[in-house]
């Protein structure tokens, strides 16, 4: 390596190159896969969602038009839900909301999630807060004009001085702030309060109507009780409420995170797949410029190969001579290759807001690949060199 610095470098460069392209495909794509995962678990592993809408397809085309005609949820349906009881059932939640412009004296903030709720959602939603307090139950009731405020709602409007105790305005009504909203963070699947601001469920009811696009209700299983069985019961309960003959389909969808990940699973089964292949061209090319440096090693070799067998080295040892020389240099090229990746990863993660890392797995993944790749590559040179005849290989450089 050292006698022949230049030809090592340009063939460590294609090991080095391969690693960095797969190391850094995988480590963009497991921290992608995090990230939607745990925005996922955010929605809740023991919540069933109540809507019009399923979510996904099932594979294939999605049946839009199966369930365009169905009703949405509404707060007659949160309301009999209750009545009625889930017997399995920990909190249930009703969840509607539009978008609207929040304004406070000269400062506004467009194209806010203004997001109506019922009592449980503090239990089925981690909620911080920055100041204030959460709604009483008989604010939310009532569908009084009190409202929380997310934290980059709160920032756009805090030019007038404290956001606590005052109005803003929201659909034309004053709503009084009573609590300003910790800051969440961006997530993947749109469950940030950062942008919303919390009202009643009531009120919104009250004054734009009962049935609101992409309304849901949350359910919560009880300790000790699956989601399936929770589904089971709040299937029979709304099929009740909407008076459904025994043959008919149901007139609503009972969604759970584990939809969305079963999907996640094929998606990233996919995308990892892809940078396998992508990665692996960039390797294999890297595997060629080590076999041929190390054809060339034991043509420049030939004669002290003669003069090892000759004092009485075995097929083994030569062999072994030349895999570890051809290993050691596959590693040295996937550790630069390594290296470049955790540069690479570690710049994005500073320049954005996306969670980025190289794992430990992808460490181990590069220097095992690296070590495999060295040991194919090399097998021909080293089996060619340990099968060379002691005479003929002494008499090669004379």
């Amino acid at each position: 390596m050292a006698a022949n610095l230049l030809r090592t470098v340009l063939s460590l460069l294609g090991i080095a190159v391969g690693i960095f392209s797969i190391i850094s495909v995988y480590a963009v794509v497991d921290s992608l896969e995090r990230n939607i995962r745990q925005s996922v678990q955010g929605l809740g592993t023991d919540v069933v969602y109540v809507q019009k809408w399923p979510w996904g397809g099932g594979g294939g085309e999605y049946p839009w038009w199966k369930y365009f005609q169905r009703p949405e949820v509404g707060y007659d349906d949160y309301q009999r839900l209750k009545e009625y009881g889930v017997r399995s059932a920990d909190a249930i939640v009703l969840i509607n909301g539009t978008s609207a412009t929040v304004s406070r004296g000269n400062s506004s903030v467009e194209q806010t999630e203004v997001r109506g709720i019922t009592f449980d959602y503090a239990q089925l939603n981690k909620l911080t807060f920055r100041e204030g307090r959460y709604f009483t139950e008989r604010e939310l009731r009532s569908g009084l004009p009190y409202c929380l405020v997310g934290a980059d709602v709160a920032d756009g409007l805090a030019s007038g001085g404290r956001l606590l105790g005052s109005s803003v305005r929201i659909l034309g009504t004053e709503f009084q702030v009573i609590g300003v909203l910790g800051r969440e963070g961006s997530s993947l699947v749109g469950e940030s309060h950062d942008a919303r601001v919390v009202v009643p469920a009531k009120w919104v009811v009250s004054h734009i109507g009962d049935e609101m696009n992409g309304s849901a209700i949350q359910v919560r299983a009880e300790q000790g009780v699956t989601v399936a069985e929770l589904k089971e019961q709040v299937r029979s309960v709304m099929r009740k409420i909407r008076r459904h003959a025994p043959a008919s389909d149901d007139s609503f969808a009972l969604n759970e995170s584990s939809t969305l990940s079963s999907g996640l699973d094929d998606m990233f089964g996919v995308i990892g797949l892809a940078g396998t292949v992508i990665g692996g061209f960039s390797i294999l090319v890297g595997g060629f410029g080590i076999a041929n440096i190390m054809f060339v090693s034991v043509r420049e070799r030939t004669g002290q190969i003669g003069i090892q067998k000759a004092l009485g080295a075995k097929r083994g040892f030569i062999l072994a001579q030349f895999l570890l020389e051809s290993v050691l240099l596959s590693l040295v090229g996937g550790i630069i290759g390594l290296v470049f990746a955790g540069v690479l990863i570690y710049v994005g993660a500073a320049v954005s807001d996306f969670d980025l890392s190289v794992s430990f797995e992808n460490i181990v993944t590069g220097i095992g690949l690296s070590a495999v790749i060295g040991l194919i590559a090399g097998y021909a040179p080293a089996e060619m060199a340990a099968r060379l005849d002691p005479v003929e290989a002494i008499r090669f450089n004379q």
